[in-house]
């Protein structure tokens, strides 16, 4: 019943998490569903159109398109994750540590994030990548670089409130050590935020590596990885536009899906909010606006008609 009853209440988390599934079970099961081998050259086919034998038509080296498609699901999902986690990890650890000890410490993480963030982020992560070398590796640590300060700065800003309670007074003066205020105190605290921004960064964060893909400095041939499919085809626009659409659809369709689910996962994690702008957005669509409503701002991107109102 408990599960019946929160499917009822979060019907778009429940929705967009069984796409988000759909889209992770391509991804893992992309071998299987795959038609012909993504990596296979037969260049008697080249530039097929979608048809019965290659449902999505054949790229200039005669290979399925829909089957590269699919192991790109792969690619670009998994590259994506991990780099969300990587740049969860390295910047929630640096935030708590900036926020919970302050000084020099904080001053130097600070500057750091400041410096990163004076620069345009894909300016520099192609700045990196270059340095680095094109690779699929090499690009996500060049995001990483460039990504981290967002988590740092949250982190430190939501631990340096926290550090105010009286709760973490009360923990320093029975003798609990850093450690365990950090474990038990602080990272539970703000762990629901920083899953909120990783869930909305997915989207975000598929974009930047497609177009390090695209631009040459992500994934390299023959690993079949939608942004450089993308770059791949442009030279084909007119003779064989398949090779842009398909790609660029399942690009737009994945980076939909994770950010509707990261917004749907906040009103999750944060109830009480989402009660309160459902009840306002019912107020204005019947005009009965009344002055609980006026003072809420918005949490969430589904709160349409409303921001325009708030005085």
């Amino acid at each position: 019943m408990k599960i019946v009853n929160f499917a009822k209440e979060n019907r778009e988390f429940v929705i967009f998490s069984i796409f988000a599934l759909i889209i992770l079970l391509v991804a893992i099961f992309a071998p299987a569903l795959a038609t012909h081998d993504p990596y296979e050259a037969v260049l008697n086919d080249s530039l097929q159109s979608p048809g019965r034998e290659h449902l999505l038509g054949t790229d200039v080296l005669g290979r399925d398109l829909f089957s590269r498609i699919l192991y790109g699901t792969s690619t670009t999902v998994s590259s994506s994750l991990i780099l969300v986690g990587i740049i969860f990890v390295v910047g929630t650890a640096l935030g708590m540590l900036a926020g919970y000890f302050g000084g020099v410490m904080d001053m130097i993480i600070m500057r750091i994030s400041d410096i990163m963030i004076s620069f345009p982020d894909l300016i520099l992560a192609i700045a990196i990548a270059g340095i680095l070398g094109s690779s699929l590796g090499n690009a996500i640590i060049a995001i990483t670089v460039v990504s981290w300060t967002k988590y740092a700065r949250l982190a430190r800003s939501l631990v340096i409130k926290i550090m105010q309670s009286d709760y973490i007074s009360a923990a320093r003066l029975t003798g609990s050590k850093t450690p365990h205020i950090l474990k038990k105190y602080l990272f539970p605290n703000i762990l629901p935020t920083l899953i909120v921004t990783a869930a909305t960064d997915i989207g975000s964060i598929m974009l930047q590596l497609a177009s390090l893909s695209f631009l040459g400095f992500g994934a390299q041939p023959p690993t079949p990885e939608w942004g450089f499919m993308l770059s791949e085809g442009r030279e084909f626009l007119q003779r064989a536009p398949w090779l842009l659409i398909f790609p660029g659809l399942a690009i737009f369709i994945v980076v939909m899906v994770f950010n509707l689910l990261g917004d749907s996962l906040r009103d999750v994690l944060d109830p009480d909010t989402n009660r309160i702008n459902k009840k306002c957005r019912k107020k204005v669509i019947e005009n009965e606006f009344k002055k609980d409503c006026k003072g809420i701002r918005r949490n969430s991107a589904s709160n349409w008609g409303i921001k325009w109102m708030w005085k």
